[in-house]
């Protein structure tokens, strides 16, 4: 098998493996501490050091993984998020909301190192050649695509694990596979990959180009879109409102990020007939994001209207997720397509920090919108935040022709 599709493979089943535990421990804390009695506050308030800490990991993991290799700080976030699970497998006694952020801070950490590693890894390895630019854009949305996939099996998997062995037995039995791949990842994979010829200063982790700040700015308020509604509002509604147990929150999730997961793995078929031939370029996250921008408005007035909320929050959610993948995976080939490959490291852990940053303040407003305002207000927020995502798309400038085609 070639080198290439080879280190592609082992990272795809890795980054997999950590997806899965990364769903799984959401829905695991968000429904064990709303069975406690927490409030919608607090429990956003448990993912804050998640977010916030992901925001410095991806400012500072890009150019660590450029003198380092990013093969090397998948790893090390593979082995953190072991730690992570480990501290919340413990007597439940010491489960306090400031624990649990601080095992969050962990995971947080992890997550950021093997998301930039693993999608900084498919632009390294990608065979050069024609065409090479819709075969970036292929790549990376398998790679995303099913990542998102098996992050809604993980919703799934925390709401199942929490119903039949409970939160402890949980969190130790994902700490352990998490341990067995990255053991394996850490004995197959090449170390060096994606360190820099010139070593970066680390005062150059701000100063980017300005198509890459653009789509930054972009990617922080299209995620905060999703979070804003998705991270507690959502399941603490059904849960609280709707009246459905945790299985059902979790399969309903699930299901949902799994079909966001395909959409955006499909997304460049989807797309072929518009580009003749080549990736997505800036107008078309300007596209996305105005017509995303209808979904998030439409279940509010529906709710408002009095029409039944479970079936109106199923059927707009559906359309708004499928609309949010294609959205996510024509951004996730930008960033790859602006980077030049020397600084392709840098370039995705600055984009990704703004990324975690859109998911932070979503995180933080899903809670207190969702108290203070309930679920009309969470989908008024989002609304807001994907027209600002798409006023700011304007700006995205074409992606240059590779090299071989200029």
């Amino acid at each position: 098998m070639e080198r290439g599709l080879r280190t592609y493979l082992v990272v795809t089943g890795a980054y997999w493996a950590f997806t899965l535990t990364d769903g799984a421990i959401h829905m695991l804390v968000v429904l064990h501490f709303h069975n406690l009695g927490f409030s919608p506050l607090q429990i956003a308030f448990m993912f804050l050091f998640y977010e916030i800490f992901g925001i410095i990991t991806n400012g500072v993991g890009g150019w660590i993984a450029s003198h380092i290799g990013l093969n090397r700080t998948m790893v090390i976030g593979g082995f953190i998020q072991v730690v992570a699970l480990g501290m919340l497998a413990v007597d439940p006694e010491w489960l306090t909301v400031a624990y649990v952020m601080s095992a969050m801070a962990l995971s947080g950490i992890a997550k950021d190192l093997n998301k930039m590693s693993a999608k900084s890894s498919v632009k390294l390895v990608l065979p050069k050649g024609e065409n090479a630019d819709t075969r970036l854009f292929k790549w990376v949305a398998i790679l995303t695509g099913s990542k998102n996939t098996l992050k809604g099996v993980g919703f799934f998997l925390g709401g199942l694990l929490l119903y039949l062995i409970g939160f402890r037995w949980a969190m130790g039995g994902m700490a352990l596979l998490i341990l067995l791949v990255y053991l394996y990842a850490w004995w197959v994979l090449p170390m060096g990959l994606g360190t820099s010829k010139v070593k970066a200063k680390f005062s150059q982790i701000f100063s980017k180009s300005r198509e890459i700040n653009i789509l930054s700015g972009a990617r922080y308020f299209l995620f905060g879109s999703r979070d804003v509604w998705f991270v507690v509002g959502l399941p603490v509604f059904l849960a609280s409102v709707t009246g459905w147990n945790h299985v059902e929150v979790g399969s309903f999730l699930a299901l949902w990020v799994v079909g966001y997961g395909f959409v955006q793995a499909a997304a460049p078929a989807l797309l072929r007939k518009g580009h003749q031939g080549r990736g997505p370029q800036g107008g078309s996250a300007r596209n996305w994001a105005l017509l995303l921008a209808l979904f998030p408005a439409a279940i509010a007035l529906a709710l408002m209207a009095g029409l039944d909320p479970a079936l109106s929050l199923m059927i707009g959610l559906a359309a708004f997720g499928a609309v949010f993948a294609i959205n996510s995976a024509v951004h996730s080939y930008l960033i790859l397509a602006y980077s030049d490959h020397d600084k392709v490291a840098m370039n995705v852990g600055f984009y990704y920090m703004a990324n975690a940053a859109g998911r932070l303040t979503g995180t933080v407003l899903s809670g207190w919108a969702y108290q203070t305002q309930g679920i009309v207000g969470c989908l008024w927020w989002s609304t807001a935040f994907v027209l600002a995502a798409a006023s700011i798309s304007f700006l995205l400038p074409p992606v240059p022709a590779p090299a071989g085609e200029r």
